[in-house]
């Protein structure tokens, strides 16, 4: 087997990304690696490096020690916090990218994984069933950088035959680890708020409909397409992916199905503008016949399944 290298370990994604495929391939298959170290728990469960991604010679010295042919480049500045630092965005996003594509092409890694998003689509996007090749006009610096980064993972696969695989991940809600910076955190935050003080204060308005997945599926859905042979990957920028769609409103509903009490108030500020200019919800047939995507999370049973595991955390602490 193979050994890999996960960019990014200690970000939202990477943490449970990390873990599931050390359960899937053995712990000392998988190097884990950050800009600093995080949660020393985290750090001392497995081989880990402090990488900085936009060094290139740091990461081709990890790739060359541990002999890694696996990479997933889960470093990046997410929408929100982008907005605020656009020049440092756009150069963490799109060279960290340049230097896991430029190592394949010299024959020093074999596979990459490169998460899209969403917010490679625009305002003049079809908002429902967003279909997998359609106007893509983004506004924000994330969503700019994301879609630059489909056309050049699929320029590197047509001239040089890298073999990069990508999805637009939607918003992503996890318990386990603390938002990281984006449109979609509202969704992470709700659950935790209605546990902490039974009520929570929205910055989207409450109508706001976005797609949205369950951690335990955008993991899966990441390391199936990983494993997927690569003549079934006929898409080389980034396959569109969906489990669901919901506004906040909706998610506070199912919240006080098990809290009645809950209570939700709304003051949408800056990323009330950013979310306006994404999908409402996304056709993601191509993965489901490419590859078999199948998600297995709605928002009622992701609801249960949330506040079960937070309220062990809370108890835990």
């Amino acid at each position: 087997m193979a050994n890999i290298l996960i960019i990014g370990a200690c970000g939202q994604i990477g943490t449970e990304l990390t873990k599931k495929l050390r359960a899937v391939y053995g712990t000392n298959a998988v190097i884990a690696s950050d800009v600093r170290k995080g949660d020393p728990d985290f750090v001392a469960s497995g081989p880990f490096e402090v990488v900085n991604a936009l060094d290139y010679n740091q990461v081709e010295h990890v790739i060359e020690k541990y002999n890694v042919e696996d990479v997933y480049l889960m470093a990046a500045l997410l929408s929100a916090t982008a907005e605020k630092n656009p020049a440092f965005a756009w150069d963490l996003n799109m060279n960290s990218l340049f230097h896991v594509l430029n190592l394949a092409k010299g024959g020093k890694i074999k596979k990459i994984f490169w998460p899209s998003s969403i917010a490679v689509f625009g305002p003049t996007t079809p908002k429902q069933n967003t279909p997998q090749y359609t106007i893509m006009e983004p506004s924000t610096v994330y969503g700019i950088s994301k879609q630059s980064g489909e056309r050049w993972c699929e320029y590197y696969h047509n001239i040089y035959g890298v073999d990069v695989r990508s999805i637009r991940y939607p918003g992503l809600i996890s318990w386990s680890t603390p938002p990281g910076g984006g449109t979609t955190d509202y969704a992470v935050d709700i659950y935790h708020k209605a546990l902490e003080n039974g009520s929570y204060t929205c910055f989207l308005s409450e109508e706001t409909r976005l797609p949205m997945m369950y951690m335990d599926d955008a993991i899966r859905a990441t390391v199936e397409i990983m494993q997927a042979p690569a003549e079934s990957i006929s898409i080389r920028s980034s396959y569109n992916l969906s489990a669901m769609d919901f506004t906040p409103a909706e998610v506070a509903e199912a919240i006080q199905r098990e809290i009645p009490d809950f209570t939700i108030g709304y003051e949408p500020d800056f990323r009330q503008k950013i979310a306006d200019s994404w999908p409402q919800s996304i056709d993601d047939s191509s993965a489901r016949a490419d590859w078999g995507w199948q998600h297995e999370f709605n928002l009622e049973s992701m609801t249960k399944d949330m506040l079960i595991h937070l309220e062990s955390l809370k108890h835990e602490n």
